[in-house]
């Protein structure tokens, strides 16, 4: 147990808990859980929202002190990692025995049971989020013991994307595939007006992972990031011309800590994150939000954007656009549908920010966009719930896996007040 103030990376959140534990065995875990009234996560501490917050009442684990088990089983292609492993630490280790993920985020210093369980992702038409290659969980529930819950289970879409409410994850099993290298591409100065709905699409699916960025300071984005698998085609890429030096998303800021460009080929883990894992990528002076919507509204959706740019710009440090296959996990943003991700880095300054996130969830709002569960949104819990339609079955879930509502908190509370009889 700790006294010291604990805040996510981004420090706009000071988390309240009446106890900070980090425990140091599954043992320890079990009788810290059993004998709580409310308990919360928090993993990485990349969220930027309090929905790793306990309240005043509960206990907020850490579960960083746990042995950073990353066992790999090569003839089944799978790995079996630990609770409170980072993706540098997993993918480090898979690539050791000649296997890889198919994906990754941008920041490889996430936790990997925290960026599963709030729909982080990363880029590719084809790829789908993290939490696609999941096929089991294993859960300490709120009396201590341990649940794992596999692909076939009628309750196993619900909780891998799960936002902490229905335990404590202590390890999850990964879909593995052979290790593949990748080169990036930078290209810079791609107009908004040379886009249409098919160039937009060709743009997007160019290479294995594509990201754009651009500050909305004038119509276009300022760099299109192409990482191509070297076992597949190098695309042809005449939208706009190769980047002359070294590029970071953000316009200033120093492109050292990001992964290696000009088509430099290396390891999967090594480029299909923006940023390299021995360097922090920035100091955590930023906040976050991101809203995922049908790939097929892409096109529209940035024209709204575009009509708003001159609100955006003035608190925004790089919007960044990106695209997520469909996949099957109830609270998953991507769930069922093909996805174009809208990221946004905004300014260190809530106040400023906040009244800028409304206009954009108000442009967005014809579009059924979905916000990431770990980033900053004031979308209501009745949208949440039209958009999520698999969000009362979620809530039926917790009520089920923990009746007692020991891993609910008040952002949890609020996800499920839409749902007709969601309450928890």
């Amino acid at each position: 147990m700790t006294d010291t103030a604990v805040t996510n990376w981004a420090g706009n959140i000071t988390y309240t808990a009446k106890e900070v534990h980090r425990p140091h065995s599954l043992e320890a875990l079990r009788a810290l859980v059993a004998g709580s009234a409310r308990v919360r996560v928090l993993g990485s501490g990349h969220s930027f929202n309090e929905i790793a917050e306990p309240g005043a009442e509960g206990v907020l684990l850490s579960l960083a002190g746990l042995p950073g088990e990353v066992d790999v089983d090569t003839a089944a292609g799978t790995v079996r990692v630990g609770g409170g492993v980072r993706y540098a630490e997993l993918a480090r280790v898979v690539h050791a025995h000649g296997l890889a993920l198919p994906n990754m985020a941008s920041l490889p210093h996430i936790s990997v049971a925290g960026s599963v369980a709030t729909g982080t992702h990363g880029s590719g038409v084809t790829n789908g989020s993290l939490a696609s290659v999941v096929r089991e969980v294993e859960l300490v529930t709120a009396d201590g013991t341990t649940v794992t819950l596999a692909r076939g289970d009628r309750r196993f879409d619900g909780a891998v994307t799960s936002l902490g409410a229905l335990g404590v994850v202590t390890a999850l099993t990964l879909d593995l595939e052979p290790a593949y290298e990748v080169e990036q591409h930078v290209f810079t100065e791609l107009p908004f007006a040379a886009l249409d709905a098919g160039t937009l699409a060709a743009v997007l699916s160019a290479a294995y992972s594509v990201s754009l960025f651009t500050d909305w300071r004038s119509p276009g984005f300022r760099q299109v990031w192409l990482k191509r698998r070297t076992d597949q085609l190098l695309p042809d890429f005449p939208y706009a011309a190769p980047a002359a030096e070294k590029m970071h998303p953000v316009p200033g800021m120093p492109a050292v800590n990001c992964t290696e460009q000009f088509g430099v080929p290396g390891p999967w883990h090594e480029r299909l994150p923006h940023f390299r894992a021995e360097f922090t990528p920035s100091s955590g002076d930023e906040l976050q939000s991101e809203y995922l919507l049908p790939r097929e509204h892409a096109l529209d959706a940035l024209r709204a954007l575009e009509a708003i740019r001159e609100e955006v710009a003035p608190v925004l440090q790089t919007c960044e656009v990106r695209t997520v296959a469909a996949d099957a996990q109830w609270l998953s943003p991507a769930y069922g549908r093909d996805t174009v991700a809208l990221h946004f880095t905004w300014i260190a300054d809530t106040a400023a920010v906040l009244p800028v996130v409304r206009r954009v969830e108000e442009a967005l709002d014809a579009f059924d966009a979905r916000p990431h569960w770990g980033k900053v949104f004031t979308t209501a819990p009745a949208v949440l719930a039209a958009r999520y339609p698999r969000l009362g079955d979620f809530a039926a879930l917790v009520r089920e896996l923990d009746p007692a509502g020991v891993f609910t908190n008040a952002f949890v509370r609020q996800v499920l007040s839409g749902p007709a009889g969601g309450s928890v």
